[in-house]
């Protein structure tokens, strides 16, 4: 009802601003919009990196930002409906071949791809996976779609919502573990979303672990049990492209992927982002200097906050692009985040969103701008 959503708006209202910067509170409308990261730095005049986001270190892959630079010269033209080439330029991609591109669609960021695929699923309870805390997209999309919250092992929730690997918490679950857990705790009539927008961080055997490549268990599962997994992508951080919006679905089975494109609005992923799609799919080479990379990075900034900083923990995967980090107390959080921020690299509280006041998220960068964030949280 009316005053339901009116009463969980205020309710998010009193809280969301909790560890935001002082520009955070005034680019986020608290009591309608879910705090994300990533705003901080069009404010700061001495800005360097931003660590608030998860993007990759390398930056944008220039061989598709050339590409979505040329693509400007058919602003005056609409996008193709049907998103090709681009959708095949994936579906190679994702499968090597088109026999799955009938469960393959494109949006304008996954947040569109969430927001539909949660409007179709039978409304009632939604349920988030086991960690700690997930990214809260998911709950903004259900709480909006009318679904009330339930605790993660409510199995009579009719929606569930997995983030792997887990943002911020950096959680991993190889697939077969992820199949069982669904497997075992949804009821039929479910809906189920996986996303794996950070999977691709995993190595060149990425799609090996995706529940990507299970089209035959989805399939099985959605018509001999009527629960219904979809693969939700967000290509923005692996391709560190987060001003283009772009995403993707994998749905259970053609039937399903037709109903959530019928209620999708056309040329909803503009031309930039498309040209952008299909270069990038093609540049192996950057890849493959992100497996290389990341990690180093990753396991580097690990070594040096456990020298300046023994006393706080960390957490997350070794191969991802982010660590999340417990300083023990929410004083010493904020001085982080307000530090980060004077010094131009802007930290992600987790205060906002998380309510994990001593916490904070950062990301993996190289030595140089790495150095800078180090400096300024010196103790």
């Amino acid at each position: 009802s009316f005053d339901n959503l009116k009463n969980s708006a205020m309710a998010k209202a009193s809280n969301a601003s909790e560890g935001m910067t002082e520009e955070n509170q005034g680019t986020w409308d608290s009591s309608t919009q879910t705090y994300h990261g990533g705003q901080d730095w069009k404010h700061l005049d001495n800005f360097v990196e931003d660590f608030s986001v998860t993007t990759n270190g390398l930056g944008t892959p220039s061989e598709a930002m050339n590409a979505a630079v040329n693509a400007c010269s058919k602003i005056g033209h609409y996008p193709p409906s049907d998103f090709e080439p681009a959708l095949s330029h994936l579906s190679h991609f994702l499968w090597n071949s088109n026999d799955h591109k009938d469960l393959l669609l494109l949006g304008n960021g996954a947040s569109e791809l969430i927001d539909l695929v949660i409007r179709q699923a039978k409304v009632g309870k939604w349920r988030p996976g086991p960690q700690q805390t997930q990214y809260k997209e998911y709950a903004r999309s259900a709480l909006a779609a009318g679904f009330t919250t339930a605790s993660h092992d409510d199995k009579s929730a009719s929606l569930l919502c997995l983030v792997n690997p887990t943002n911020p918490t950096g959680d991993y679950w190889p697939v077969e573990r992820i199949k069982s857990y669904i497997v075992n705790s949804c009821d039929p009539g479910s809906t189920v979303i996986v996303d794996e927008s950070m999977q691709p961080w995993l190595g060149p055997h990425w799609r090996d672990d995706s529940l990507i490549k299970e089209r035959k268990w989805a399939d099985d599962l959605s018509k001999n049990s009527n629960v219904h997994v979809w693969v939700m992508t967000s290509w923005t951080k692996i391709w560190s492209c987060t001003g283009v919006r772009l995403g993707s679905v994998v749905a259970p089975t053609s039937d399903l992927t037709k109903l959530v494109k019928s209620k999708q609005v056309p040329w909803s992923v503009n031309v930039i982002a498309l040209d952008f799609l299909s270069a990038a799919v093609r540049d192996a080479e950057y890849l493959n200097r992100t497996w290389k990379m990341t990690p180093k990075w990753n396991q580097e900034t690990r070594d040096e906050m456990d020298t300046n900083h023994p006393d706080w923990e960390i957490y997350g995967a070794p191969f991802l692009s982010w660590l999340w980090i417990d300083t023990k107390s929410e004083k010493v959080c904020k001085e982080v985040v307000e530090r980060a921020k004077k010094a131009g690299v802007p930290v992600r509280s987790g205060a906002p969103g998380y309510n994990l006041p001593t916490f904070f998220r950062m990301a993996v960068r190289p030595k140089e701008k790495r150095d800078v964030l180090m400096e300024a949280l010196k103790p």
